[in-house]
């Protein structure tokens, strides 16, 4: 997999979304990928015609920030973010230097027995996302992608194809 550019650059865009371009940004933190992400998904939807789930939101900016803050702290440094609109919610990938798979990540989502202070990232990504990847990168490093779905709110026009 490889939906990112190395040192921290960002691609968005999409081919679910015929005649957008890539958008380029730097996203070194998890503040900047989830503001970024936010306004990535906030201008698809409008430019759809469309008005997303404010709760969605919250649950995508959620798990972005655990991504992105686990690339920093255990994978070596973030090494790139892509986020992405599909029909069926956004696409998240996180690019990071370490070749170690986290065992969480394919764990059942129960959060840790008491409380240590760590250890909620994954149970919270695991019930929030769905099609959780983590791909070893040809040049060292992993790609861990998911798929935050994502709801039209009430009242707004149901999604159809050729919108979101």
């Amino acid at each position: 997999m490889g939906p990112t550019d190395g040192g921290g650059s960002v691609r968005s865009g999409d081919g679910d979304m015929p005649g957008r371009t890539a958008a380029r940004a730097v996203v070194s933190s998890a503040a900047t990928a989830r503001a970024y992400t936010e306004a990535v998904v906030r201008g698809e939807w409008d430019a759809a015609g469309l008005k997303v789930r404010d709760e969605d939101v919250i649950d995508l900016l959620l798990v972005v920030s655990e991504l992105v803050t686990n690339a920093i702290r255990h994978g070596g440094g973030l090494a790139g973010f892509m986020a992405r609109t599909t029909a069926e919610g956004v696409r998240i990938a996180v690019d990071d230097h370490s070749d170690i798979v986290p065992e969480a990540a394919f764990g059942s989502g129960a959060l840790p027995l008491g409380h240590h202070g760590n250890g909620y990232g994954w149970p919270l990504i695991i019930r929030l996302a769905r099609d959780i990847a983590v791909d070893r990168r040809p040049g060292g490093g992993k790609t861990v992608s998911v798929l935050v779905p994502m709801r039209n709110a009430p009242g707004s026009a149901p999604r159809t194809a050729g919108r979101l």
